[in-house]
């Protein structure tokens, strides 16, 4: 079915790119009407849990223009362009600075179904194509104004929203549940081992020092870069750190010589990984698929002295926990940029309990860690097929 493709601008009043009070004269304020920003505009809803700020009810009536009204969609036209949102019913007086402008959708929009189509792929090609690039990338009000929209009749639109707000739902669900996994390593620590700050079991004690060796990565020479092709040779940057393990997917190669000026500097499987510069306290314990890989600068490994010690997944969840995180940020010194000196991780204390309760512990996590990768791969299957629904539902096919 082909439905009318005509402007926004003609079903739905583009009213304005909001207005930053500073520059009024006006501060923000610790309470009053929430000031909205792009954050604050997340999986099709509005919310005010994303760091949000204030104005006072003088300055919200001084920014008359930019005051949002229930039933509002919110779009980002700054930075981040097409994120997309409709304002509750019951919403409380908002208003929303120059990132953002609010849509007024007429009766013969259904407000849901506008703010599917923003975020698809059709509207989010448009504003890409739209968008003047400078700084940053922004949208006018006239471009806004100017895209073209497949409009249904409304029973039709609510009919399509319905479906897509559905299979939103279950892509949520999916994300909330790896989100949930993510949290299990550290609830289960805390239940196996206690809070290693008070050490309620009563665990021995011993430094980094006493267990590990700690040896710092290396730098690719001046001038050369990674290999454009794959190699033999990876590369762990701090930016490949994620969740408390090494993304794989992302990672980088060296060329076959660069690695020969650098072959000292690498990790084997038993190593843990922390980085020292930037993000500082990243870790990852090393699987037996990186045994042999590079190591950035911007971290350090952690060299088991003897074996029988400690389990490695144990230590990397040590030093994720908050009294460890707590020993890190204060042997933090600060040059031009943060850096955690080697020898100040070698003072961190680590509780020590049985090697057979640590390796209890790392073979839950391994679980944990099926589980998540198993939901995780659902969870892409599903955000394909939602893209594909979108696709379909605004061509008229569903």
């Amino acid at each position: 079915m082909i439905w009318p493709n005509t402007r926004l601008a003609d079903h739905c009043e583009v009213i304005t790119k909001g207005t930053t009070p500073t520059t009024l004269g006006h501060d923000f304020t610790d309470t009053g009407v929430p000031f909205l920003r792009v954050q604050n505009i997340e999986g099709g809803s509005v919310t005010l849990a994303r760091d949000t700020l204030f104005i006072n009810e003088d300055t919200h009536r001084i920014l008359e223009r930019s005051q949002i009204r229930p039933g509002d969609v919110l779009v980002s036209i700054a930075g981040t362009i097409g994120r997309a949102g409709v304002v509750p019913d019951e919403a409380p007086p908002l208003n929303c600075n120059q990132a953002v402008a609010i849509i007024r959708a007429r009766n013969d929009v259904h407000r849901p179904f506008l703010r599917h189509w923003l975020e698809s792929g059709g509207a989010q090609a448009q504003m890409r194509g739209a968008a003047v690039t400078g700084t940053i990338s922004n949208l006018s009000l006239t471009q806004l104004g100017n895209l073209r929209v497949p409009l249904p009749p409304l029973p039709e639109q609510r009919r399509i929203a319905g479906i897509l707000d559905k299979a939103e739902e279950l892509r949520a669900k999916r994300r909330a549940g790896v989100a949930e996994l993510g949290t299990l390593p550290q609830s289960i620590f805390l239940d196996m081992f206690g809070d290693p700050a008070a050490n309620p079991k009563g665990w021995p004690k011993a430094t980094i020092a006493d267990i590990c060796e700690v040896k710092g990565g290396k730098r690719l020479p001046k001038g050369e870069g990674y290999s454009a092709t794959p190699t033999p040779f990876r590369y762990i940057r701090v930016t490949d750190l994620q969740s408390g393990a090494v993304d794989e997917s992302a990672l980088v190669y060296l060329k076959p010589e660069v690695q020969a000026e650098i072959s000292r500097y690498i990790v084997n499987n038993g190593d843990v990984i922390i980085s020292i510069a930037g993000s500082i306290g990243l870790v990852a314990p090393v699987p037996a698929s990186l045994d042999g890989a590079n190591l950035t600068e911007n971290a350090a490994k952690l060299v088991p002295r003897a074996k029988g010690t400690y389990d490695e997944v144990f230590l990397a969840a040590f030093l994720q926990t908050s009294f460890a995180r707590g020993q890190i940020s204060s042997h933090v010194g600060q040059v031009t940029i943060e850096k955690l000196a080697l020898f100040r991780i070698e003072r961190i204390s680590v509780p020590l309990p049985p090697l057979e309760a640590q390796h209890r512990y790392a073979y839950c996590i391994a679980a944990i860690a099926r589980h998540r990768s198993a939901h995780r791969a659902a969870l892409a299957e599903l955000e394909a097929l939602f893209v594909s629904l979108q696709h379909r539902a605004f061509r008229g096919e569903l």
